[in-house]
């Protein structure tokens, strides 16, 4: 039988206190920090590189729920979040700033479990947690997360540079993390009416991986780079891959047409699919929080990708006059909408 931790109130700590406490085992690991908590601000020095920097805001009962998500994955997603919006610039994170609001229900012991899973994230990405903020809420528990990193001038790629012709490809695997939010949202219904039911997870740990601990994509950078190829417009997929598209096509003034039968899904995310009586493509198309990398190459960097296991060429880019539309298996061109991932339902 497991022993249970004393549980510390935050305010016998204070504020300072628990900022110590918190980042008390923050080791620097890159030469960019100059000066890292315990000032007034950070110091950081890119030399010639330029700097990315991108931030997010987590809210609890909108963007996690902790009747299912387990304190320390959701510290770690939050800095996975924050830094694949990095590595879609094709640059490298390096530092990173913690901000939370927390409620008086949360002990210290609860928030070194949340700084815990920060710390992990940190830990497998090289980045440094270099300072951020704490106050209270009246409603919960509230991350900020600014995420920063450097990258070459000649190599940064942004949303938009797509051309009519480019290639539209894809890292990893879609549609898991959303069928994973779905089995866990029914079981978690299920113990509301009967907390002694065991939840039936057995069998999907891979997307319910997927949704509670994503991993960026952190070897994309290297992987481009090993092989020539800078992408003409880089995005993450956070928000399903319909909506991501279509922010490359709206960017970059170009259409595209996207081939369902070339998106790549895992076979677990087809049966929990088939159990809940959804296409599998919608959970792709529409589903988010995947955390892939979305791209375009020139047609001429062809021969260099159609053989990469990392990859997969999912359609090509036209004249915007042409429409964005998804080509069905049976043939048919259905215009793409971006239903997306919508937080405010």
């Amino acid at each position: 039988m497991s022993k249970e931790r004393n549980q510390t109130s935050v305010s016998e700590l204070g504020e300072f206190g628990l900022i110590d406490r918190l980042t008390k085992d923050v080791e620097i690991k890159n030469e960019s920090t100059i000066e890292g908590i315990g000032d007034d601000a950070a110091v950081l020095d890119y030399k010639d590189k330029q700097v990315v920097v991108s931030t997010d805001l987590l809210t609890e009962g909108i963007h996690f729920n902790l009747m299912y998500v387990p304190l320390k994955h959701l510290g770690y997603k939050a800095v996975v979040v924050n830094i694949s919006d990095i590595y879609a610039m094709n640059a490298i994170p390096k530092q990173i700033t913690v901000s939370i609001a927390v409620s008086g229900k949360f002990s210290v012991e609860a928030l070194e479990d949340l700084y815990a899973g920060i710390n992990l994230a940190c830990e497998k990405y090289n980045v440094d947690l270099v300072g951020g903020d704490t106050t209270s809420s009246l409603t919960g528990l509230v991350i900020s997360i600014t995420a920063i990193g450097e990258g070459q001038k000649e190599t940064i790629v942004k949303r938009a540079g797509a051309k009519p012709t480019d290639l539209l490809c894809v890292t990893g695997d879609l549609g898991g993390a959303y069928m994973g939010l779905q089995l866990l949202e029914r079981e978690n219904e299920v113990f509301k009416v009967n907390p002694k039911m065991q939840p039936k997870l057995a069998g999907y740990d891979y997307i319910l991986e997927r949704q509670l601990k994503p991993e960026a994509r952190q070897d994309v950078p290297a992987i481009l780079k090993k092989l020539g190829i800078v992408p003409t417009s880089m995005i993450d997929i956070s928000d399903g891959l319909s909506s991501e598209i279509m922010h490359l096509c709206k960017n970059s003034g170009v259409g595209c047409s996207l081939f369902e039968d070339k998106v790549p899904m895992d076979n677990q995310t087809k049966q929990m699919a088939e159990e809940f009586s959804i296409n599998p493509i919608v959970a792709a198309l529409n589903g988010g929080e995947d955390y892939e990398l979305l791209f375009t190459i020139s047609l001429d960097d062809y021969e260099k990708i159609k053989n990469d296991p990392d990859f997969t060429i999912i359609g090509h880019m036209t004249e915007a006059s042409e429409g964005i539309n998804l080509v069905t298996n049976a043939g048919s061109a259905i215009p793409l909408e971006a239903q997306g991932w919508n937080h405010d339902k």
